[in-house]
């Protein structure tokens, strides 16, 4: 099972293998709070793609286009993450931005289970 939730949500049990996939470190939070299995920053969307989003609605449809097509330039990592998927009962894909729906985990999400 491959899950998203927001880093600054507190770490559950049920969150199984928890891998944060944001590039920049969370705002405000010490790295010993997070509770990380993993900080895997290079299957973030790269900085050009981050910054022209910018966490507007209105570009979420091609964000979500141009990130999946990042992503089929990241084997290894998307290779790594679908391994620990296999081994664990739940992998729980880690963000930071305010918006629960419109992120970068949920694509890769998506990108993982299709």
């Amino acid at each position: 099972m491959i899950k998203t939730k927001r880093i600054y949500e507190p770490a559950e049990p049920e969150d199984g293998y928890r891998v944060l996939v944001d590039r920049l470190w969370p705002r405000g939070l010490r790295r010993d709070e997070a509770k990380l299995d993993l900080w895997l920053k290079d299957i973030a969307p790269s900085a050009e793609l981050r910054k022209w989003f910018g966490h507007d609605p209105g570009r979420w449809e091609e964000f979500r286009v141009r990130y999946k097509r990042e992503l089929t330039t990241k084997a290894k990592e998307v290779d790594m993450l679908l391994e620990i998927e296999q081994r664990e009962d739940t992998l729980t894909l880690l963000f930071a931005a305010k918006d629960e729906a419109r992120n970068q985990a949920r694509v890769l999400a998506e990108f993982l289970l299709s």
